[in-house]
């Protein structure tokens, strides 16, 4: 497993937001159940099957083939999830909803409209969570394919990023689709304002692993900034 210590990347949002209530999500009201037959579970739903890296808002299965890369601050903040398999990434976040309603449609349109304002396509295709979008972007290594999958789940939205070969191969995308299917978030029961990452950090094993080896530093997904409404973090890939 690779660790690198990076600050946040705070980002650039557009002058469009949308205003939503903060949300109180206490433990008096129980958010409706995702009903999903695969993961990503909420924590309430989590089968006992497998071993599962806890970090806290996500407790994320790393199979055979796949390697997990956390991007944390000193203090152990995770600032980025990442999986790899062979040529292909898979980014990860997981966020703050209103308990009425999902997000990713409205998340889903904002990085539709930067990817385009970056000169990158942006096609919406249909997906196993539904609506999803498949792009091109540049990067310093040139252009790669990417893929945004989106799954509203109770009071929390998780955000997927596919890059590489994985992005438009199913068989290249199959590890990291395990990773997907066997997900679990924990969004916890304080009030979070809507779309606030859900915090994260590294087990005491690896905040110590991480303290004394030498990082390095793992790739942040190329992709196009998202909007979020009050100058609040967005549920966008880093940089």
């Amino acid at each position: 497993m690779i660790f690198s210590r990076k600050k946040a990347d705070k980002g650039r949002h557009t002058a469009r937001r949308r205003e939503r209530d903060d949300v109180d999500t206490g433990p008096d009201e129980e958010a409706p159940s995702s009903g999903r037959s695969t993961g990503p579970y909420d924590v309430s739903e989590a089968p006992k099957d497998g071993d599962r890296i806890d970090l806290g808002g996500l407790k994320v299965p790393v199979p055979s083939g796949v390697e997990l890369r956390v991007q944390a601050d000193p203090d152990g903040q995770i600032q980025n999830v990442l999986l790899a398999a062979d040529d292909s990434l898979l980014q990860l976040g997981a966020f703050a909803a209103p308990r009425t309603e999902g997000i990713w449609d409205e998340v889903r349109e904002d990085i539709k409209e930067q990817l385009v304002q970056d000169g990158a396509s942006a096609d919406e295709i249909d997906g196993p969570y539904g609506v999803e979008l498949r792009g091109r972007v540049r990067t310093p290594e040139g252009t790669t394919e990417i893929r945004f999958v989106g799954i509203d789940g109770p009071r929390w939205m998780v955000r997927a990023v596919y890059q590489g070969r994985a992005a438009s191969d199913p068989a290249a995308a199959a590890p990291l689709d395990a990773v997907l299917e066997g997900l679990v978030v924990d969004r916890g029961h304080e009030a979070m304002p809507v779309r606030d990452p859900l915090p994260l950090r590294l087990p005491r094993e690896m905040h110590e692993q991480a303290g004394v080896t030498a990082p390095e530093e793992a790739p942040a997904a190329p992709a196009a900034e998202t909007p979020a409404p009050r100058k609040r973090p967005s549920p966008r890939p880093r940089r």
